[in-house]
């Protein structure tokens, strides 16, 4: 009965979000025209949500990817139409560089993973190949939906007058934040896999903490530098948006035909959707870990295309 009661909860705050934000979208001034794509976006959200609870095949199988990338093509259409660039009609290169790194970031929490348990998968056989296009497909739209998912927030003017204020104190202590994220990267691997399983907390932190200095010390786009500015909106919707993505991850996960399933052995009877509700308070600092991923893995690869 708990669980009817919470995925219930979480269809009405998952519906409600994304209500905001179209309602959002609605009431700016001046909006350009929507492009096409953005259309075909919102095409496939509509065709997937109509046809996964027929159980279609191949979308039944494949729901989560498709939704993604209905998802993003709309997304950016809807930041286009509202700054006249976006990521897929202004960047293309570092569009595309999102969804090929995003390939193997995930994999490295798929890594962790296989140390700390906190999640399975479910769904029918494949065979090799098949399974590994599947995973490739979904794990290239983590990134590009939580990034496009911020600059979409931000194109709505969110938390546009928030001063960074409350967090210029790590600007001072930057040495100390690599440090702490090389031990909250590491320990977790060392420790026997029955403390290991509650520490997946300090994985989603870890590369921040590491990350973030490095960025800033290295030229490369980092919050770091949105602290020196004293500008917070772009951290503030990065939180948000993690969880604006997290809500629809689990949402889109809890029917698809291939999905997964947290198993961390902490508030099990208490799930909205496959996710115990504490595994929700990990999305936001996901995203600001994501963004740091991808700016030091981008920033690097152009210093050394630059060299040569």
């Amino acid at each position: 009965m708990m669980t009817v009661s919470l995925v219930t909860v979480g269809v009405a705050v998952t519906v409600a979000a994304v209500t905001l934000v179209v309602l959002g979208w609605f009431a700016q001034p001046g909006r350009a025209r929507f492009p096409v794509y953005g259309w075909v976006g919102l095409a496939m959200m509509l065709a997937g949500e109509l046809l996964v609870f027929r159980q279609v095949e191949p979308l039944f199988t494949y729901f989560t990817p498709w939704q993604w990338t209905g998802y993003i093509l709309a997304v950016d259409a809807a930041v286009f139409s509202l700054r006249g660039k976006s990521l897929l009609r202004s960047d293309r290169r570092q569009f595309a560089g999102m969804a090929l790194l995003s390939i193997p970031l995930w994999l490295i929490f798929e890594g962790y993973n296989l140390h700390l348990k906190n999640w399975v998968y479910h769904g029918p056989a494949m065979g090799l190949l098949e399974e590994s296009l599947a995973r490739a497909w979904a794990y290239a739209t983590i990134i590009p939906a939580l990034l496009e998912s911020a600059d979409l927030l931000a194109a709505l003017g969110w938390a546009k007058n928030l001063s960074a204020r409350g967090w210029r104190w790590f600007l001072g202590v930057q040495r100390g934040m690599i440090g702490v994220g090389m031990l909250f990267l590491v320990v977790p691997l060392f420790l026997p896999q029955g403390l290991a399983v509650y520490l997946f907390a300090l994985v989603w932190l870890g590369f921040v903490f590491l990350l973030e200095p490095t960025n800033y010390r290295r030229g490369h786009d980092s919050l770091l530098r949105d602290l020196e500015g004293n500008r917070g909106q772009r951290i503030y919707c990065l939180f948000a948006a993690g969880l604006l993505c997290g809500f629809l991850w689990e949402f889109w996960n809890y029917w698809a035909g291939a999905r997964w399933e947290y198993i961390f052995p902490v508030a099990q009877d208490w799930k909205m959707f496959a996710m115990p509700l504490p595994g929700y308070l990990g999305f936001p600092p996901f995203a600001i870990e994501c963004f740091a991923l991808f700016n030091f893995c981008y920033g690097e690869l152009g210093r050394l295309v630059r060299k040569h």
